[in-house]
């Protein structure tokens, strides 16, 4: 049904109803970047960048003969012959090393530093731009420019050589910005999808029923988009096997060639189909009397919006509490999955195919722990903490399992501590399980110690620090790897990472940090408490003007991981 425009809330506010076309480009943006957030962060990209440095790379026992040959040649000189025998004899324990900039390191090391590296700019460039999805009439410029550039730079791996290695970690680097970005970007608009859907009155829906029907709508087709991505890739890679590439790493960047054409081609509709929507203009007290550019106000109003918020959460112990748990949370999921999927290369041996069936098996897995976890929930009446725990130490098998392969007696049995690659799929299949209910509970038990009206600066800084800390752990296990030759030893860090979070988590007190919430935003409504971060323009409690990043972040649980 038609529904009329509302009254405007600020100048050049677009109060036209939501159409359907409008919900497709939407749609169809959400899908284009969760085929590369899958098949290209999660699967291929750190594959793709660890054999590219290996065709390159030399043996560290010597420093001179390369790790990797392309088949041979006819009428090949008789000292190639010899030195491509050298190799094929050469133990399999030595490892493979790249110099880049002068510094040796594996060529495991070399993808985890990438990625470390690549999600640390992309929590400084989330808070940089934050405020754009916001405020301002640059919110769908910003997103089609994120999102092409993305596809653009992932499409460019098609022409990364082993000889020009640094090229794929410069577009792995660009490719991760742009992907969180898009996200945020294209999140920015789900409240304001909501808000004008014509089916939205203040009787039946409501405009918080609307957008969760929307984002879990959205989260399925991205699920599912994903998985027939890896099928349509698993089909790719063993099409192009037949043609015996010179380097293996042709095939593989032929895979993120497609999932770069993929994010192209589905952002074209919503290019088409999205409208601009923009939001408010920045308050007025982020407008300083000065002649500084305008995006200069945009830079300081969004790094003190988060200084602000920072202060906020330390005088509120329980959330501050949980804050540091979710850190070290947050960063050994992402360190599990990265170290995972590079110990399946490079110490199991399996192939891109063999890992692509284990990432199809993770997200399937995923979806099957967020319809099962609530169930346990309800049959054993559990408290989400206890959830929370649960999963944490469902996940302490993975690490504490792959130390096994340490003890003499295992060795002996040529199976068991991850020995053979087929060991690593029911690991996988935890590993699912435990991220679909964390990723369901986590934030839904750090919402409860929000003080109210103040949900949307508090779940940035959840984003920020999930973001932030991912970058910490890759990088300590690449240095793991570099001073002890192999990735299992990082097992035992692993191990240690996960625990630490769990009596934090344990000692939080939701019932008090509820309290202590309502009592800040209290003493804020009456003029204590100047630090809380302003979350209303017109001082309207029931509809925030502002309804992009921060005010959606808490939809966007499901897509982010890798």
């Amino acid at each position: 049904m038609d529904q009329d425009e509302a009254p405007s809330r600020f100048d050049g506010e677009d109060t036209s109803p939501t159409t359907d076309r409008e919900l497709k480009g939407w749609y169809s943006i959400g899908l284009a970047a969760e085929i590369f957030a899958v098949c290209g962060v999660g699967s291929f990209a750190p594959v793709t960048l660890e054999q590219l440095a290996r065709e390159r790379g030399v043996l560290k026992s010597d420093n001179w003969t390369p790790c990797v040959y392309p088949p041979p040649q006819e009428n090949e000189p008789i000292l190639a012959r010899l030195t491509r025998r050298v190799a094929d004899n050469v133990k399999e324990g030595d490892q493979c090393v790249v110099k880049p900039f002068g510094w040796a390191m594996s060529t495991a090391s070399f993808a985890l530093y990438t990625f470390s590296f690549a999600v640390f700019l992309q929590a400084l460039v989330l808070i940089t731009f934050s405020p754009v999805a916001d405020y301002g009439a640059r919110r769908k410029r910003l997103l089609l420019v994120f999102a092409f550039t993305g596809a653009i730079a992932t499409m460019l791996y098609a022409f990364v050589v082993p000889q020009v290695y640094l090229l794929g970690s410069l577009l792995t680097i660009v490719g991760v910005i742009c992907l969180g970005c898009t996200f945020v970007l294209l999140n920015s608009f789900l409240p304001l999808l909501a808000a004008r859907h014509p089916n939205v009155d203040d009787k039946s829906t409501t405009a918080l029923a609307m957008s969760v029907r929307i984002s879990s709508k959205g989260v399925g087709l991205g699920y599912a988009a994903a998985v027939l991505a890896q099928v349509i890739s698993i089909g790719l890679l063993t099409a192009l096997k037949r043609a015996h590439f010179a380097y293996e790493s042709t095939s593989l960047r032929s895979v993120l060639f497609f999932a770069g054409l993929c994010w192209t081609a589905l952002t074209i509709p919503g290019a088409l189909w999205m409208k601009d929507r923009p939001g408010p203009p920045l308050p007025a007290s982020a407008l300083r009397k000065s002649r500084l550019p305008r995006p200069v106000h945009y830079l300081i109003f969004a790094w003190s919006s988060v200084y602000r918020t920072v202060r906020t959460a330390l005088k509120l112990h329980q959330t501050s509490l949980f804050l540091l748990a979710w850190f070290l949370l947050s960063d050994a999921i992402a360190t599990v999955s990265g170290t995972a999927i590079l110990f399946a290369r490079t110490e199991l041996h399996m192939g891109t195919i063999e890992i692509a069936c284990l990432s199809i098996l993770v997200t399937v897995s995923g979806i099957a722990g967020a319809l099962l976890w609530p169930k346990v929930s309800a049959l054993f009446r559990l408290q989400p903490k206890s959830i929370i725990v649960a999963c944490m130490c469902l996940m302490e098998i993975i690490p504490l399992y792959g130390l096994l392969g340490f003890l003499p007696f295992v060795q002996t049995w040529g199976v068991g501590g991850l020995q053979r690659p087929w060991e690593i799929y029911p690991l996988g299949v935890i590993h699912g399980l435990v991220m679909g209910g964390l990723n369901s509970y986590c934030r839904a038990f750090y919402g409860e110690m929000i003080p109210p009206g103040s949900e949307a600066a508090f779940y940035a800084l959840y984003a920020i620090t999930d973001k932030g800390s991912s970058a910490v752990g890759p990088a300590l296990v690449g240095v793991i790897v570099d001073r002890v030759g192999s990735i299992r030893p990082a097992f035992a860090f692993l191990a240690f990472l996960i625990a630490m979070p769990i009596p934090l988590i344990w000692c939080v007190d939701v019932g008090r940090g509820r309290q202590q919430a309502i009592a800040r935003a209290e003493r804020t409504r009456k003029g204590v408490g100047h630090e809380m971060p302003m979350t209303d323009l017109n001082g309207r409690e029931d509809e925030s003007v502002a309804e992009g990043l921060l005010a959606s972040e808490d939809d966007d649980d499901i897509r982010r991981r890798s």
